[in-house]
């Protein structure tokens, strides 16, 4: 199985998330669906169809999370990077962090390690240009600045 590797703050975040739904979201969805049952027919009941479609994307989720917390890892320095396309000025600067999609950072996107940015941008170092292979073409991108949370 792949390691996730999240920051302490994501692992809490959706850990904190997969308690809640494993507790009361399960709870409110068993009662959800009992309220529409209790409306009779189940073939017509939006409210039965609704509390059910519900249920299966909260167990989705609930699945989804089971894997990723159950192989995480905490990676402790997190880079965000500053970037500027080619031809762009600093106004036009992007920030970035490379890793999990599930991070959530202000200011920044996060992209995956594998997208050919994330890949581009990992080992960089500040005030170097790194070249990627972009769906459209090559790119050329500065590295304007790296902060490690």
């Amino acid at each position: 199985m792949a390691t996730q590797k999240l920051s302490r703050a994501a692992y809490d975040r959706l850990k904190a998330e997969f308690d809640d739904l494993t507790t009361r979201g399960r709870i409110d969805v068993a009662e959800k669906i009992e309220r529409a049952r209790e409306e009779g027919d189940l073939k017509e009941n939006a409210g039965y169809h609704a509390a059910k479609d519900e249920q299966g994307h909260m167990e989705g989720r609930i699945r989804q999370l089971e894997h990723m917390l159950d192989n995480a890892e905490i990676v402790e320095d997190q880079k965000v990077y500053t970037i500027v396309y080619e031809g762009d000025g600093e106004d036009d600067a992007e920030r970035y962090v490379v890793g999990n999609l599930e991070e959530e950072v202000d200011g920044a996107d996060v992209i995956s390690a594998s997208s050919p940015l994330g890949s581009a941008l990992q080992g960089a170092t500040a005030g170097q240009n790194v070249t990627y292979e972009a769906p459209n073409g090559a790119l050329t991108v500065t590295v304007l600045k790296i902060e490690t949370l």
